[in-house]
């Protein structure tokens, strides 16, 4: 989600000129994070970037914001569904456009079959993409290293849970942790419960 908000700062810094519009979950969260100005690095860059870009209410505004030349931030859930999904169906098939996937796209997802192949599964149908397709690289989520680096600073006996992960890499990481560091380390399986 914060990634919405960083393109959001990018495109504000750079003075972007063509109008830039701001779809759904990225809103509730500038909303919240509007309320704690203190704990952001540049509150002002922030303010302004929140507030130079149009706001989606619904379906209609979504076809509008397709309608002139401009960025529309959308989160994308690896292109799962949602109006990045739409957007990308609308916008892919031209040429003159262009689709930039901001985090990593897990293998087996339309966003990764995007990258990879040009083409997506979007609403059951596979769509050839002929819009330009591009990834930078603004992840949220730290790398093995530097989850390995966290983990090994860590003070006491804690238990550690290893979620969120590709497939394989929750397991082979609380192995890690338990070989390594000596903690407790479990990587817990859909429907698991645990007490704290």
């Amino acid at each position: 989600v914060g990634r919405s908000q960083e393109i959001a700062c990018v495109l504000a810094a750079y003075h972007f000129e063509h109008s830039i519009t701001i779809d759904v979950m990225t809103r509730e969260t500038n909303r919240i994070l509007m309320n704690y100005p203190t704990f952001l690095r540049d509150s002002r860059l922030f303010m302004d970037a929140v507030r130079s870009g149009d706001a989606v209410e619904g379906w209609r505004d979504r076809r509008l914001a397709l309608s002139k030349p401009g960025v529309i931030i959308s989160p994308a859930g690896m292109l799962k569904g949602g109006p990045a999904a739409f957007y990308v169906q609308k916008l892919g098939k031209k040429q003159r456009n262009a689709v930039f996937l901001v985090s990593y796209q897990i293998p087996g997802t339309p966003g990764h079959e995007l990258l990879e192949k040009g083409n997506c599964v979007i609403d059951g149908k596979m769509r050839r993409i002929k819009a330009r397709v591009e990834r930078f690289d603004f992840s949220s989520h730290a790398g093995a290293s530097e989850l390995k680096e966290i983990v090994s600073k860590l003070e006491g006996s804690p238990k550690v849970y290893v979620m969120h992960g590709a497939e394989g890499n929750c397991e082979r990481f609380a192995k890690w942790i338990k070989e390594e560091t000596g903690f407790e380390a479990v990587a817990p399986r859909s429907g698991d419960v645990f007490t704290i």
